[in-house]
């Protein structure tokens, strides 16, 4: 009940930052162009101070192994979705293909992520839940980019002086060495920081003020994305962790099946208005799996939970 709880908490905040944003369009407080901006700074400038801040705490090797097995269980589980879809869509190189995939492997485990692993395991699940994080910047911002813009869009420059990429570095950097910022630079990264999901939901909400919903809710890339989002990426990393000998413990299993199950990312609608790639899409896509979560959430947490107790 409390974890329900806390999702509903969650996608009830969500819904009414992306509302702001869609009266925003529809009053043209915020237009298309201005939107495509505030979402390109939200990449560039807000995300990257978000994961660094991060790993603003204080160095401990049982939480530092934690960290690094979430690190590889999360790479093992967008390697893994990642095969699938490319086999999946290998014929389909349509733009609404391409938001059906992106969506699907990429969640919102940060704003949806974090709070449900606090809930459930307090600052240690959450230290967890960045070496998630981690994996995913790094994947979003070299397969996630060449997804919407093509292979010419990643280099090995690109891809090092990334202020994502960039933040991960000297993230993992201040977390081993001890490195913590004097207080005033840390609060003020801290206000940053904090700009990122509100500012991300408003983006999105926006882009939904300009889509004609009823056209796009009847997309059978939207349920598609459902599927998969939801049950099909929770589902495989459950069903394929759960026959591996690996003593794995309950904190870090769990951390990276939450986010494996969260709904859709809202840096798929960002890259969507960056590139010019079907935006609305992503966004009823984002909608439509953030609004379904409150159920399926729940149930991956029950499910994993049974398991982690046989």
């Amino acid at each position: 009940m409390e974890l329900s709880l806390i999702c509903i908490k969650q996608i009830v905040i969500m819904f009414i930052l992306v509302a702001v944003g869609f009266l925003c369009g529809k009053t043209s407080i915020i237009d298309k162009n201005t939107n495509a901006r505030l979402s390109r700074f939200v990449l560039d400038v807000v995300n990257p101070v978000l994961i660094f801040m991060s790993y603003q705490r204080e160095y401990d090797p049982a939480l530092m192994k934690g960290l690094l097995l979430s690190i590889v269980l999360g790479l093992c589980s967008f390697l893994l979705i990642m095969a699938v879809l490319k086999i999946v869509y290998f014929k389909n190189k349509t733009d609404g293909a391409l938001i059906v995939r992106f969506a699907s492997i990429y969640s919102n485990c940060a704003f949806m992520g974090i709070p449900l692993i606090n809930g459930l395991f307090g600052g240690e699940g959450v230290l967890y839940i960045t070496g998630y994080l981690t994996v995913f910047n790094i994947f979003v911002w070299t397969h996630g980019v060449a997804l919407f813009g093509g292979k010419k869009e990643i280099s090995p420059k690109k891809i090092i002086t990334s202020p994502s990429i960039i933040a991960i570095a000297l993230g993992m950097i201040s977390f081993v060495t001890g490195f913590t910022l004097p207080q005033i630079v840390s609060e003020a990264g801290t206000h940053i920081a904090g700009m990122n999901t509100p500012l991300a939901m408003i983006c999105a909400g926006v882009t939904i003020a300009f889509t004609d919903i009823k056209k796009e809710i009847r997309s059978k890339e939207v349920y598609a994305a459902l599927l998969l989002r939801l049950i099909v990426c929770p589902g495989l990393f459950f069903l394929v962790f759960r026959f591996l000998p690996l003593d794995i413990p309950e904190t870090v299993f769990m951390t990276v099946l939450v986010a494996s199950g969260c709904p859709a990312a809202a840096t798929g609608t960002m890259f969507a208005l960056r590139f010019e790639k079907k935006p609305e899409l992503s966004a009823v896509i984002f909608a439509a799996t953030t609004l379904l979560s409150c159920l399926t959430l729940p149930l991956v947490v029950m499910v994993g939970t049974m398991f982690r107790q046989t």
